[in-house]
């Protein structure tokens, strides 16, 4: 996943506006809607999105449903921000056509059920697996149809993008992954055993087959970003590249180089 470009002539007379319902997010949009002109999502070249990272992956999210991708470039109303850049309300203009670009690929994740319920659903953070009750998860990992852990116990693991890898991810000690490596971060989740078994980083190409190994009497559940998907017995994870999403960062705050330096922060 990865990659960027300019593209210093943007036509910032497309633009949408979409806001998150914190009144932070509501005041700025007002404010926006009195200096600049926007469009309907569906007219719309770009989006201008106000929220934090959670608002922002809700935005991505409603593309890929409505299978009305556009770039969005995201001012930071909310509380990390990561995905975000500053809030300004001025040189709007100016901004976008000074703007990086940056393709993310999601993941997709395929879901199965106890009850034999088959989900589809995309991630552009991380799929995560998670015990419902108080008792571990017992689960068998595979890559490419080989099983690699025959019985990993643990309270979950998840898969993360590039993007994502400094969300959940980092918080159950995984690895930050640069974007443009072209990986994927496979990290347990509070692991009981194998205890030495940290995690794992694959080839993007990579096929992650999870079954569960009890998934009445100790059941899970899968969670695709913000979508969750309870008693599952198997996922199946693979890069969906497909699909690209496209964000835009202010130079000084390019969306490479936060994810570098997160590597640094103490």
């Amino acid at each position: 996943m990865g990659g960027d470009s300019r593209d210093r002539r943007r036509d910032a007379s497309r633009l949408a506006l979409a806001a998150s319902p914190t009144p932070q997010a509501q005041a700025a949009a007002a404010e926006l809607c009195r200096r600049y002109e926007f469009v309907g999502l569906q007219e719309a070249e770009l989006i201008v999105a106000l929220g934090g990272d959670g608002f922002m992956l809700q935005t991505l999210h409603a593309m890929l449903d409505r299978h009305a991708i556009r770039p969005v470039f995201g001012m930071n109303l909310g509380t990390v921000g990561f995905l975000m850049n500053e809030w300004k309300l001025d040189a709007l203009d100016h901004r976008l056509a000074r703007a990086r670009a940056f393709t993310v690929a999601p993941l997709r994740m395929s879901a199965e059920t106890v009850d034999g319920e088959r989900f589809d659903s995309p991630a552009i953070n991380e799929v995560s697996l998670l015990r419902e009750t108080r008792q571990t998860a017992w689960i068998e990992v595979s890559v490419d149809g080989r099983v690699v852990l025959p019985e990993l116990v643990c309270d979950g693991v998840l898969a993360a993008t590039a993007a994502g890898s400094t969300a959940y991810n980092f918080s159950a000690q995984g690895p930050i992954l640069p974007l443009g490596s072209g990986l994927i971060a496979l990290t347990p989740i509070s692991a009981f055993r194998p205890r030495r078994w940290r995690g794992a980083i694959l080839p993007e190409s990579s096929r992650i087959g999870l079954r569960v190994l009890d998934p009445v009497k100790r059941p899970v559940s899968a969670v695709a970003d913000q979508r969750e998907i309870r008693d599952v017995s198997t996922v199946e994870i693979v890069l969906d590249r497909s699909t690209a999403l496209t964000l835009l960062f202010d130079p000084e705050h390019a969306l490479d180089d936060r994810i570098t330096m997160e590597q640094f922060a103490v």
